[in-house]
């Protein structure tokens, strides 16, 4: 049975071959989704420890969000844009999950190693049916893998459905999002005093939707937030 499966993966290769997502080379097969080469050159962010990174400065001004890091540095045309793109507009969940195993691999110790719960930011209905996935949730059951900890979408949900942030800047970016994230009718905020959140995204620009998701919890007593993504931008 294993020999046929192998047989059959060989001639689906041979039509279909699997490419690298980072430069399009064709993968070997103890390669997945990018290539070595592509895997080994990631430009890492490695802020993980680091108070007061980069990415808490697109944070500052807004109480909610205690620490924040993330696994890449998001520049156009490079390896971590062209990830991203891949895993939001062509369905690539599975990578989604891995690179979100890689960046859980990163957190084990440290800030961040008391999480308590995973909370992907969450789609409005209307863009999940059409995308058939939220990305953000993908990123964090590989999170929740390597943590241990549980992924909770049950928590928060996206009450308005919002335009584009793509070509806003920093301010418009704010004033398009702000009260848009509510917490579920369903959730006593008594059950999460002392708990420590971490919510996750696939990418921070200005940080704008990570602090609107994280409002949704401001009057949740004694409650720790923390923010992780795949890529940010500096």
């Amino acid at each position: 049975m294993i020999r046929w499966s192998s047989a059959l993966n060989g001639f689906v290769e041979l039509f279909y071959p699997r490419l690298c997502v980072g430069c399009g080379r064709k993968l070997f097969h103890d390669e997945r989704f990018l290539c070595v080469e592509c895997l080994s050159s990631l430009p890492l962010a490695q802020v993980h420890e680091s108070a007061d990174n980069f990415v808490e400065q697109h944070l500052y001004g807004r109480p909610y969000i205690e620490s924040a890091t993330t696994l890449m540095m998001y520049e156009k045309e490079s390896a971590p844009q062209k990830i991203i793109h891949e895993i939001k507009y062509h369905g690539a969940k599975e990578l989604a999950k891995s690179m979100g195993s890689m960046l859980g691999r990163e957190l084990r110790n440290g800030r961040f190693a008391s999480v308590d719960m995973i909370v992907p930011v969450p789609l409005h209905p209307k863009r999940l049916k059409w995308r058939g996935y939220n990305q953000s949730e993908w990123i964090a059951m590989g999170l929740s893998r390597e943590l241990g900890v549980p992924v909770r979408t049950d928590l928060v949900e996206r009450v308005v459905e919002t335009s584009t942030q793509t070509t806003k800047n920093a301010e418009e970016r704010w004033s398009n999002v702000k009260g848009i994230f509510s917490l579920k009718q369903t959730v006593q905020p008594r059950d999460l005093e002392g708990r420590h959140l971490l919510i996750v995204d696939d990418v921070i620009t200005t940080g704008s939707t990570l602090m609107a998701c994280a409002a949704a919890f401001s009057h949740v007593n004694n409650v720790k937030i923390s923010a992780a993504s795949l890529a940010a931008v500096n």
